[in-house]
C-alpha cells in the first residue's frame, strides 16, 4: 500500500501548511473534517500541536515533538515502501528547480533599476514580466517528471504538479497575484509546500544540501 495512514496525514499537513484552521487541514489530503479535529485534538493531547488564535486568526501549528514525531512517522513510512532512494534521488533533482523558481519570484517582486538593485515592479513592463512568466513555464515544465516520480512512491504526493501548473496558468492571464501570494495556492505557496514536504520526508533542513 502506499496511502498514507490519516492521523499520519493530519500531523503532516500541519507541518507543510504551517499554520491552518481544521477545515484546511482536513482539505489538504480531502479527509473528513471531523474526524480530523479529533485527530488533532488527540495530537494536541500528546503535545504535538497547538491552537493559537490572535485577532480574526485561528489555528493549530506543530510543537518541537510534534515535528519529531511528523518525521519519525514519514522515516517509517519512507522506508515501508523502499521508496528513500527515489525520493533523496528527486529533491537532488528538485533544488536546481527550486534556485530558478526563487529567482523567478524574486524578479516577479523587484526589478532592479541604474539607481536601486532593490525597486519594486510595478510591473509596468512588459518584456521583464514576460521573461518571468516563461521562467515558470519553464520551471513548470521541469516539475512535471519530479511529480510523477514523486507520486510513484506515495499516493500523498500526488497534485504538487496541478496545482503549480493551475495557478502558472492564471499568471499568464493576467492574475499576477498568483506568482507569489501566500493567502491562495500560487505558484509559490505550492512550491514552498512541495520543498517543506521533501526535507520533512527525508529528514533534512532547508539549507541542506545533497
Amino acid at each position: 500500500m502506499r496511502d498514507s495512514a490519516p492521523d499520519l496525514l493530519v500531523l503532516h499537513a500541519v507541518r507543510i501548511i504551517g499554520f491552518a484552521g481544521t477545515p484546511v487541514i482536513a482539505g489538504r489530503f480531502e479527509l473528513d473534517a471531523a474526524e480530523t479535529d479529533e485527530m488533532l485534538r488527540d495530537a494536541e493531547a500528546r503535545g504535538w500541536v497547538r491552537h493559537a488564535a490572535f485577532a480574526d486568526l485561528s489555528g493549530w501549528s506543530l510543537t518541537e515533538s510534534g515535528r519529531a514525531e511528523n518525521e519519525r512517522l514519514l522515516a517509517a513510512e519512507l522506508a515501508r515502501v523502499g521508496g528513500a532512494e527515489e525520493v533523496r534521488d528527486v529533491h537532488r533533482d528538485f533544488l536546481p528547480l527550486n534556485a530558478r523558481l526563487q529567482r523567478a519570484c524574486t524578479d516577479w517582486q523587484l526589478r532592479p533599476t541604474s539607481h536601486d538593485r532593490l525597486a519594486t515592479n510595478d510591473h509596468s513592463d512588459p518584456v521583464w514580466d514576460d521573461a518571468v512568466l516563461d521562467e515558470l513555464a519553464a520551471v513548470e515544465h521541469g516539475l512535471t517528471p519530479l511529480a510523477d516520480r514523486l507520486g510513484g512512491v506515495l499516493t500523498r504526493f500526488r497534485g504538487y504538479d496541478t496545482r503549480f501548473t493551475a495557478a502558472r496558468r492564471r499568471t499568464a492571464a493576467g492574475e499576477g497575484g498568483w506568482v507569489d501570494r501566500t493567502d491562495i495556492d500560487s505558484c509559490h505557496r505550492v512550491w514552498f509546500e512541495l520543498h517543506e514536504d521533501l526535507i520533512a520526508t527525508l529528514g533534512l533542513d532547508r539549507g541542506a544540501h545533497p
